[in-house]
């Protein structure tokens, strides 16, 4: 099984695994929301549902972005991994424009949520499954370079901070204050509006073709630790984490063969992918250098 394949197999049994606790945490907020009448805990609810429908939307673009290279698509499909990131922020704006309207009609149409030990039983309880999530998946996106769960694990960031401003906001309703019930709520669909603002962001890097996250001083000092390189320069890059495209002019004693040069030309690329994790594919124009 090659590597592509394994790295596929790994970041789908991640999705798999949060999409069941996320699950788990949305019915326990959404059931005891509704019960309680806590608009609030309601909201956080069905922003946990949201998480679980990000990562089936996550599970579909992991699919489509490791199909084989074909004749339309010379450089593969990683990009859907990129564009399904897209999905899940639109996502995330849709759940906050929804829930910012209920919590503004929660204000001209108030109603009094009930507050007890139980509401904050669910709220630590599944507080805490959140965190799990978050490292997990974080670390796992880190580590499998995986648009996909790095965006999820953003979205699930977003519900903690979701939950916690929940917590406090009961303790205020215990106090006495419920208007702040629908209060909370807009601000929970601002956290999570800004969160996907932030998937927006680095995805768009990927499909504007934003120079990668490789330090230029590193790829020029093993181009010119290849034997028979004089210089190099017009170094460019683009691409998602795992998947780096380097295009590069290199300088060669104008009175060297052409198999020499070409041959440099493929010793340049096998040692930018040796030394460079997540390159892909790199691009050598051989120059003969001016004397």
């Amino acid at each position: 099984m090659d590597d592509t394949r394994i790295r596929y197999k790994k970041i789908t049994f991640v999705l798999i695994i949060v999409l069941i606790l996320n699950w788990l945490v949305a019915l326990a907020k959404i059931v005891f929301g509704i019960i309680t009448n806590c608009s609030s805990i309601t909201a956080d609810g069905f922003h946990s549902l949201s998480d679980g429908a990000s990562n089936i939307i996550g599970l579909i673009g992991i699919r489509l972005a490791y199909r084989p290279e074909d004749l339309n698509h010379p450089y593969g499909h990683k990009k859907y991994e990129t564009l399904f990131s897209l999905i899940i922020a639109a996502m995330l704006f849709i759940v906050a424009f929804n829930l910012f309207k209920e919590g503004l009609k929660r204000i001209f149409i108030p109603v009094t949520p009930e507050v007890n030990i139980k509401s904050f039983a669910v709220m630590i309880v599944t507080l805490i499954i959140n965190l799990f999530v978050l490292l997990y998946e974080r670390r796992r996106g880190e580590a499998l370079k995986s648009d996909i769960l790095i965006s999820d694990s953003m979205h699930t960031k977003s519900d903690i901070f979701v939950s916690l401003s929940v917590i406090i906001e009961l303790v205020v309703i215990k106090l006495g204050y419920p208007v702040f019930d629908p209060i909370a709520t807009m601000i929970i669909a601002l956290l999570i509006g800004y969160s996907g603002y932030q998937i927006i962001a680095e995805s768009s890097k990927v499909l504007c073709d934003s120079a990668a996250p490789v330090e230029t001083k590193k790829i020029v000092d093993i181009v010119l630790s290849t034997k028979g390189v004089k210089t190099c320069h017009k170094i460019r890059t683009r691409g998602r984490n795992d998947d780096i495209h380097i295009d590069l002019h290199v300088q060669v004693d104008p009175n060297m063969h052409i198999d020499k040069a070409h041959q440099i030309s493929y010793d340049i690329e096998d040692n930018i992918k040796k030394g460079i994790p997540g390159v892909t594919d790199v691009i050598v124009h051989i120059e003969p250098r001016e004397i």
